[in-house]
C-alpha cells in the first residue's frame, strides 16, 4: 500500500503539535509526514515580547524536538496552496544557488497552520515607523532600536489587549529610564474582571506607564502617533499591537474563507469546502461555545491542533471520531517578570470574579509558557503509546470523502 502523504504547513505552536501527535497516533509504515517551515527554529511567540526587551530566550532547533518522531522537516517558504490539485508550492531554504527555484509537494491529507502576522490595519505610517512583535524578526528589530533608545525617550504601545498590555509592562520593568505609554480603543482591561482591572492597573501606575484610554491612533509619525480626537503623543519609538492578520496565501486558494481571510472549517477543524484540508492556529476560523468563533491564541489553537490530528487518525485508521468542543479556561497574562494575571472565563471567554494576581500568576503563566515548549516536543497527551494502523487506502478514500470515517 502506497503511503498516505501528509503535509503540515508551518512549525508553530499548533503546527509542530499536529504533526508530532499524527505521527505518535499512526504508524510510519503507512504514512509519510513532512513538516514544512520557512525558519530552522521553534520560535515561541508568547515570548516575544521578552526577545524585544533584550531577554535571551533558549535556542530551540526543530531538528532536535523532532528526533525521533518520523516526521521530516523541511525548510521551506510557502508560495502557493492548490486546494484542488491536492499541492503545495515551496521555495526551499538551503542556502545554496544550485536549490531549485520552486517545488510541488503533492499531499493526500493537508494540515494548514500558517497563522498570522501583525495588523497594521491599513493605518496610514504604520508600515514605514512602527515595529511589531508578532514575529522573531519584528522582535529583534524592536530589540536594536530600543537599545539605541537614551534616558527618557519615549515608546508608546499602541493596543490594550493582551500582547500589548504585555509589552508595555514587560518594557516599563526592563527600562525605567524610558517613559511608556500604552494607547487603548478603549478602557485599560475593560474584558477582565473587577479584580482582574483593579491589580492591572495596580502594576500600570507601579510601573509608571502612562494610559490614553477610548484613544484610536489614526496616524504614526516618526516621533509621534495621533489619535482620532486629535491627541498627538510623543513616540520616539511605536510599538503596533492591535491585532493579527492571517497568512495572505489562504486568500489566494480555492478554501473557503471569511472576508478577513480565515479558512472557514467544522467543529472537527475540517475545511468546509475540501475534505482533504485540515486547518489549525489563528488562520482557522471554527465556532466554539456560545457559537463564537475562536479567537487567535493559543488557549484554543493548541486544543485544536490536538483535534485535528485525532479527527485525521480517526478517519485514517477507522477509530472512533473524537468528540466535544474546544472551550477557554482563563487568559494567562504576564506583567514583567515579577507580576502576573490570571483571568478565569467561561467556556466563552468571558471573564469570572475569579482572578489569580502577584507573582503566583507570574509563575503560573510561566509554566504554562514552558507547557506550551512541553507540548510541541511532546504532543502525547491522551495518545495511545501503540501507533495504529492505516486501513485499506481505496476504503480510506471514499468513506474520507464522505466525511465518515474510514
Amino acid at each position: 500500500m502506497q503511503q498516505h502523504r501528509i503535509i503540515v504547513l508551518g512549525a508553530g505552536y499548533t503546527g509542530a503539535i499536529a504533526a508530532g501527535r499524527l505521527a505518535r497516533r499512526l504508524h510510519r509504515d503507512d504514512v509519510a509526514i513532512t513538516l514544512v517551515n520557512a525558519e530552522p527554529d521553534f520560535v515561541e511567540r508568547v515570548r516575544m515580547h521578552q526577545l524585544a526587551v533584550g531577554q535571551d530566550l533558549k535556542h530551540r532547533p526543530l531538528a532536535g524536538m523532532l528526533a525521533g518522531t518520523g516526521v521530516e522537516l523541511k525548510l521551506a517558504t510557502v508560495t502557493g496552496v492548490d486546494a484542488d490539485r491536492k499541492t503545495v508550492t515551496v521555495e526551499p531554504n538551503h542556502g545554496t544557488e544550485t536549490d531549485p527555484a520552486a517545488e510541488q509537494l503533492p499531499y493526500d491529507t493537508l494540515v494548514y497552520a500558517l497563522g498570522s502576522g501583525w495588523d497594521h490595519q491599513g493605518v496610514p505610517g504604520t508600515t514605514e515607523h512602527a515595529h511589531q512583535i508578532a514575529s522573531r524578526s519584528g522582535a529583534l528589530r524592536l530589540r536594536e532600536r530600543l537599545a539605541g533608545l537614551d534616558a527618557a525617550q519615549s515608546v508608546v504601545v499602541v493596543g490594550g489587549g493582551l500582547t500589548g498590555v504585555e509589552a508595555a509592562t514587560e518594557l516599563a520593568e526592563a527600562r525605567p529610564d524610558l517613559a511608556v505609554a500604552l494607547v487603548a480603543r478603549g478602557g485599560l482591561g475593560d474584558w477582565l474582571s473587577d479584580k482582574g482591572r483593579r491589580h492591572l492597573r495596580k502594576v500600570v501606575d507601579g510601573l509608571g506607564i502612562v494610559v490614553h484610554e477610548q484613544a484610536v491612533v489614526t496616524r504614526v509619525e516618526a516621533d509621534r502617533v495621533i489619535t482620532g480626537d486629535g491627541r498627538a503623543v510623543p513616540a520616539a519609538v511605536t510599538v503596533w499591537t492591535t491585532g493579527f492578520a492571517v497568512h495572505p496565501i489562504a486568500r489566494a486558494t480555492a478554501l473557503e474563507t471569511t472576508d478577513t481571510g480565515r479558512i472557514v472549517v467544522d467543529d472537527s477543524m475540517r475545511s468546509v469546502s475540501h475534505p482533504d484540508v485540515y486547518v489549525v492556529g489563528d488562520a482557522a476560523l471554527a465556532m466554539g461555545p456560545g457559537d463564537k468563533p475562536l479567537r487567535m491564541s493559543c488557549a484554543s489553537g493548541t486544543p485544536a491542533a490536538w483535534r485535528a490530528a485525532d479527527v485525521v487518525a480517526a478517519r485514517l485508521t477507522g477509530g472512533k471520531l473524537p468528540t466535544g468542543t474546544i472551550r477557554y479556561f482563563n487568559q494567562c497574562i504576564s506583567l514583567g517578570r515579577s507580576e502576573g494575571l490570571i483571568q478565569y472565563v467561561t467556556a466563552d471567554d468571558r471573564a469570572v470574579d475569579a482572578a489569580l494576581t502577584g507573582r503566583l500568576a507570574a509563575f503560573y503563566k510561566e509554566l504554562v509558557c514552558k507547557g506550551a515548549v512541553w507540548g510541541v516536543a511532546n504532543p502525547t497527551l491522551g495518545v495511545p503509546t501503540r501507533r495504529r494502523r492505516v486501513v485499506d487506502r481505496a476504503v480510506r478514500t471514499d468513506r474520507a470523502a464522505a466525511g465518515t470515517p474510514a
